[in-house]
């Protein structure tokens, strides 16, 4: 073998229990989760296999997905840094291979009417040309990688007719206010033109949304940078992180990285314990996602199921579905509370169940691919891409609560500018000024080992959700 061959030890078993709100870490070399994505992404890209030795870095980057390549992409193309990124597992393991491929023009779990409330007039417009920014990295990006791209815009489902007037409202604000060209449609112009959704009562039609093969995305994200000059990591955990003398030593099992920057880009998979500015600072909630079978013409015939846009719904925890390109359909929603709880099959119940509801001509379909994965929620529902200490040249960028695959790209490129020492007028921005925080009422309860009352507050919050849903 050529000593200059990365070592790669065999994958070790896919763990479908991990937590990262208990674990330690996410393992170290674990296989995909099971999901469509990897099944038909084809092999990854060659990378630099596991840390083998102590290594000097101008730029870590910790984490390999959409974030973290993105980042280092933009760093090597913008800043001519060459970033090494550390990844425990494979590529693109985690929340990047586990999505559902939905790129919308937003961010965060805020509607663009909650911005304005919040943050005055004023800032939600800076913010939304941030976004629509970022969207347009998206869109730049998407456009260099072959990730099976289906563009078109975004369906806004009225699960009840109740919704109605809140979709109203937002399309409302959004055309008034930002200018975007939304309208509403009637139950009719739904099932008649887009999808015959059996739970539809009406829909907002926003004209911004591309689905996309994320994993395929993802490796061409790796591809160019890696041709730029970036180093990944696979198989190489931090276990340990110190600052001496300003350089940032990140150890892993198989050598320790010496930085003078680090950025984190650890999304769901982020542990209590990688580093203090990070500890219990985002709240991982599962996700569920299913694809089935391809469907037949008589299937597709009885759904009407015309787009190919990328479809959410009103629920709080909604359900969010497309047609992909080969005629599947992809739902997928939340679902368990605790990764111990995660494999059971009652979670994976509620997604078939609500297919069922959505399409009756497609009940009995056979389910090809099923699994789950972590979703990065912030506890004031938007995302950070910033520098908590100023004293301290580490960065973080996540807390996208479920819209992370387009503004991953833009954080991506916002963290490199910060990293490169570069300043924006956009960085004035709540998402890039204030670093998370946890509320303080539940400041008795941000250690590891009140990780349990934590959950419960998010069992009791999910029922609350399904009666207001579903009930009230």
């Amino acid at each position: 073998m050529n000593p200059s061959t990365p070592v790669r030890p065999a994958h070790a078993a896919y763990d479908p229990q991990y937590d990262p709100l208990v674990a330690p870490n996410p393992g170290q070399g674990r296989d995909y989760a099971p999901t469509y994505w990897v099944a038909t992404a084809g092999p990854p890209p060659v990378d630099d296999g596991p840390v083998q030795q102590d290594i000097d870095a101008d730029v870590a980057i910790v984490g390999s997905g959409f974030t973290g390549l993105a980042s280092a992409l933009f760093l090597a193309r913008e800043h001519g840094i060459k970033a090494t990124v550390l990844e425990a597992n494979q590529l693109a393991w985690g929340c990047t291979s586990r999505n559902g491929g939905q790129g919308q023009n937003a961010s965060g779990r805020l509607y663009r009417s909650q911005w304005i409330a919040r943050w005055g007039k004023d800032v939600a417009l800076r913010l939304d040309a941030e976004i629509r920014s970022g969207f347009e990295t998206f869109k730049s990006l998407v456009a260099e990688v072959p990730c099976e791209a289906q563009p078109g815009g975004h369906l806004y489902i009225a699960h009840r007719a109740s919704k109605m007037p809140f979709l109203h409202n937002e399309g409302q604000v959004m055309r008034q206010v930002f200018g975007y060209d939304t309208h509403m449609l009637s139950v009719d112009e739904v099932r008649r033109r887009y999808v015959d959704d059996a739970e539809t009562f009406g829909a907002l039609h926003e004209p911004d949304g591309i689905g996309v093969h994320p994993l395929k995305l993802a490796f061409g994200y790796q591809r160019l940078a890696r041709a730029l000059g970036a180093r990944v990591h696979t198989g190489s955990p931090v276990t340990g992180f110190e600052t001496r003398g300003g350089v940032h030593h990140l150890r892993t099992p198989g050598g320790t990285v010496r930085a003078r920057a680090v950025g984190f880009a650890t999304g769901g998979y982020t542990s209590n314990g990688l580093h203090a500015s990070l500890d219990s600072k985002i709240m991982p909630v599962l996700s569920n996602s299913l694809v089935t079978r391809p469907l037949t013409p008589a299937e597709l015939e009885a759904t009407n199921f015309l787009t190919t846009e990328v479809i959410t719904d009103t629920r709080t925890l909604r359900f969010y579905y497309r047609r992909l390109p080969d005629n599947r359909v992809q739902i997928g929603s939340r679902s368990a509370i605790t990764g111990a709880d995660a494999p059971h099959p009652r979670h994976m119940q509620v997604l078939v169940d609500g297919l069922h509801r959505k399409f009756p001509a497609l009940k009995g379909i056979p389910i090809e691919h099923s699994w789950w994965g972590w979703v990065d929620v912030s506890h004031d529902m938007m995302p950070r891409i910033t520098q908590p200490d100023t004293r301290e040249s580490v960065y973080y960028a996540l807390g996208y609560g479920g819209n992370g695959v387009s503004f991953s790209a833009h954080a991506g490129r916002r963290l490199a500018q910060r990293i490169a020492g570069k300043t924006d007028r956009a960085f004035d921005l709540p998402i890039y000024q204030r670093p998370l925080e946890y509320p303080n009422v539940f400041n008795a309860v941000r250690s590891r080992g009140f990780a349990p009352f934590r959950r419960l507050g998010q069992q009791m919050l999910y029922r609350w959700y399904y009666l207001r849903d579903e009930r009230l």
